[in-house]
């Protein structure tokens, strides 16, 4: 029994989401062309479990790229009205799109003159009738088995909220180091860090040039504590690398690496990666190919730094 009431409110819930696609039209474009001009901050706001939902959106905007905070509508007639100033946008969710504390916020969100979008089942509503957008989240029944408890309807909300603020985002080309700046901790600023974050580069970069004797070269890779270096033709493209998995094989074969330069010694080819690739990526090269460092390189083959291992290990990607 209670596995076939989890699998009804599973079922009743998707189709409350999947219901949704068809009604992406023309206010769904507005809504979307409005909030990318919002000059100030989405302001989001919705009573009880619509609140609650509304919360998640507003947090889930700002974590994207799009300036939002939360509005409790009751708090709002008793002053907190004031978070909202010209150039925001207000999205209002109501299901029913009657409540009361949302309706008392239509003439003073008027008076801002204020762009307010409404999500809300009810298209004939009041809150649609004073909106300048409506995007329809009705649904077909809740969830619940009394019908009453708000259960697709929160569902079909939030879906919407995610999607508007997915669509946004493609529409700002966020970037991983934008997402990174957002989510500077956690789990997720873990997995959005960028090579360019965690590489050596500058002086701290082994670095040498081609036709250098491997005395010096050693004594790079010394200095710098990576296990290699890289080499490098005179306009600063990538030549090549001597790691200390080539000095071992060379010294096992009884070789005078004292005696010889970088060009004689050096691996040829040796796998890069750009700056903006994610660390992760990174992480999955080095772990496939069982090395321990990656040239970090531009478009036109420059060394622009180096990776090691232990630095992804620093950054708890594992």
């Amino acid at each position: 029994m209670p596995r076939t009431i989890a699998r009804k409110v599973l079922e009743l819930e998707a189709r409350a989401i999947l219901d949704l696609v068809p009604r992406l039209g023309d206010a769904f474009d507005r809504a979307i062309d409005a909030l990318y001009a919002c000059k100030g901050r989405v302001v989001v706001t919705g009573m009880g479990k619509s609140g609650l939902i509304g919360a998640k959106i507003a947090a889930t905007f700002s974590s994207t790229g799009t300036p939002s905070l939360f509005m409790h509508p009751a708090e709002a007639v008793h002053g907190d009205i004031g978070m909202v100033v010209p150039g925001d946008v207000v999205l209002a969710i109501s299901q029913s799109g009657e409540t009361e504390e949302i309706l008392r916020l239509l003439e003073l969100i008027r008076r801002l003159d204020v762009a307010l979008i409404a999500m809300t089942g009810s298209p004939g509503s009041t809150l649609s009738r004073h909106s300048r957008i409506v995007l329809d989240v009705r649904i077909e029944q809740e969830a619940s088995p009394l019908g009453l408890v708000p259960t697709a309807s929160t569902t079909a909300a939030l879906a919407m909220g995610d999607a508007l603020a997915m669509a946004l985002l493609e529409r700002r080309g966020l970037t991983p180091d934008d997402f990174a700046r957002f989510h500077p901790g956690g789990h997720i600023g873990r997995k959005v860090v960028t090579v360019a974050h965690v590489m050596h580069a500058g002086s701290d970069a082994p670095l040498v040039p081609i036709g250098t004797s491997m005395r010096d070269a050693i004594k790079t890779m010394s200095d710098r504590k990576l296990g290699m270096t890289c080499v490098v033709r005179e306009d600063g493209t990538l030549a090549g690398v001597v790691t200390d998995g080539d000095l071992r094989r060379r010294l096992g074969r009884g070789e005078n690496l004292l005696t010889m330069t970088v060009d004689g010694v050096m691996s040829q080819n040796p796998v890069t990666i750009g700056r903006q690739e994610l660390a992760v990526a990174a992480l999955n090269i080095l772990e496939a190919r069982k090395i321990t460092s990656l040239v970090v390189v531009d478009a036109q083959n420059r060394v622009e730094g180096v990776l090691h291992i232990h630095d992804l290990w620093r950054t708890q990607l594992f």
